[in-house]
């Protein structure tokens, strides 16, 4: 009976988030407060399934992108990219898809998006332009980017635990595909918004005769910033030298320059995407009695019993499962279901190492497919609706699941050639 209500209430949810009948954050916290109210799981084990470290970081680096705000410091970036691109959008969409893929291979997704996305509506303000056809590219960049690296996204850091695999190892067999799949999309993408593109000689003139230097607006806060964000990029970067959850070197980032600016607290803290936070909170409860009842464990353990361990019908079945899981599950909690099933394959005398670089490029690419599949899609959401331009899920959808079935195919023959052959 819990079983058939958790997929049910799952299931309401999601109609409810794509069809966008009900608002994104309302109908998670609905399902939640009934997995609750239906005993599905104890309060306790509710706040168990909860990542308060994805929230953690959050909430830390809204906080400090939000102080950095005030410097000026992203509009004299946003002003000196268009510049360098001569005003031309589609050469500004590139440049800063790249910047924020190289980016997001050394810091978590969300945090990336948080850095770029404010310099995109700079740019497209000031161009007269929607900045849709920025943000999609930006969200693939931070999702791909983050795929190449050991540290780019939760699912690849929990491969690396569970396998012994380094960060030199996810860089020299993801890397290459990464390249390859973005280069593609990228091109994919250009057919698809160059219409929407066009813009006057004039809004481009507008752009060049802007000075970013003006843009400063607090030098010494921006010094300040600089420190702490550097200090914050490090603590990532060691984290697991360290021994401190990723959300423990971002909210003291935040604390730190909170004090170093003494800036309105209230100003501050309303930075903070709530609506996204909340969201994020009711998803995780709702994938949680997924799990909790069984279901993620069920569909694991099916594709390993349908492919009767042969090993490129298993990483074939696991690349393609993996990522439309991904497109609309939490990755964290099916890649962590995976591992043990995967562990015990090896155990059987099956050469398991390709199928850790499947469930990677699944999961993480995977993301890619819906406005729901990835921590950073929702983030990037919520900043364009606070700035005034909806992207619905219906909108993203329609660009992002056929862009995301490519690089998966393209990340198919890969696997196949190079390691499955």
């Amino acid at each position: 009976m819990q079983l058939v209500a958790s997929l049910l209430i799952f299931v309401v949810v999601m109609a409810l988030v794509m069809s966008e009948k009900v608002n994104r954050t309302i109908a998670a916290m609905a399902g939640a407060s009934l997995i609750l109210i239906l005993n599905i799981m104890s309060f306790d084990d509710a706040l168990g399934y909860i990542d308060f470290n994805t929230l953690g970081v959050l909430v830390g680096m809204m906080i400090i992108v939000g102080i950095i705000k005030h410097t000026g410091v992203f509009e004299y970036l946003s002003i000196l990219s268009a510049k360098k691109a001569k005003g031309d959008p589609w050469k500004i969409i590139l440049s800063l898809s790249i910047i924020t893929a190289l980016v997001s291979s050394i810091l978590d997704n969300v945090t990336t998006v948080l850095l770029i996305v404010p310099m995109t509506f700079v740019i497209t303000d000031t161009l007269g332009i929607s900045p849709l056809p920025f943000l999609i590219p930006e969200i693939f960049a931070s999702n791909m980017g983050g795929t190449a690296t050991l540290i780019g996204d939760p699912p690849n850091i929990m491969i690396g635990n569970a396998a012994g695999l380094g960060f030199t190892d996810f860089l020299v067999n993801l890397g290459p595909i990464v390249v390859i799949a973005f280069a593609a999309v990228l091109f994919v993408m250009h057919l698809m918004f160059r219409k929407q593109l066009a813009v006057s000689e004039e809004k481009k003139a507008e752009i060049m005769q802007f000075d970013e230097k003006k843009a400063l607006k607090n030098v010494p806060l921006l010094k300040k910033c600089v420190v702490v964000l550097v200090l914050v990029i490090a603590g990532f970067f060691l984290h697991d030298q360290l021994n401190y959850p990723s959300a423990v070197i971002a909210l003291t980032g935040a604390a730190l320059l909170m004090l170093l600016s003494r800036g309105d607290i209230d100003e501050v803290f309303s930075n903070v995407e709530w609506p996204t936070l909340f969201f994020f909170g009711g998803l995780f409860i709702l994938v949680g009695a997924l799990q909790k009842v069984g279901v993620i464990d069920y569909l694991a353990k099916l594709i390993v019993s349908l492919t009767h361990n042969n090993l490129l019908l298993t990483g074939v079945v696991l690349i393609w499962f993996s990522a439309i899981a991904s497109a609309f599950l939490d990755n964290i909690p099916f890649v962590a279901t995976l591992i043990p099933l995967i562990k015990a394959l090896g155990a059987g005398g099956m050469s398991i190492t390709p199928l850790w670089w499947a469930i990677s490029l699944g999961a993480c690419l995977g993301g890619n497919g819906t406005l729901i599949g990835a921590s950073a899609n929702v983030v990037v959401a919520g900043l364009a609706e606070k700035h005034g331009y909806k992207l619905t899920f219906q909108t993203y959808f329609k660009y992002g699941f056929p862009l995301m079935l490519l690089s998966i195919v393209l990340s198919t023959i890969y696997l196949v050639v190079f390691y499955f052959l």
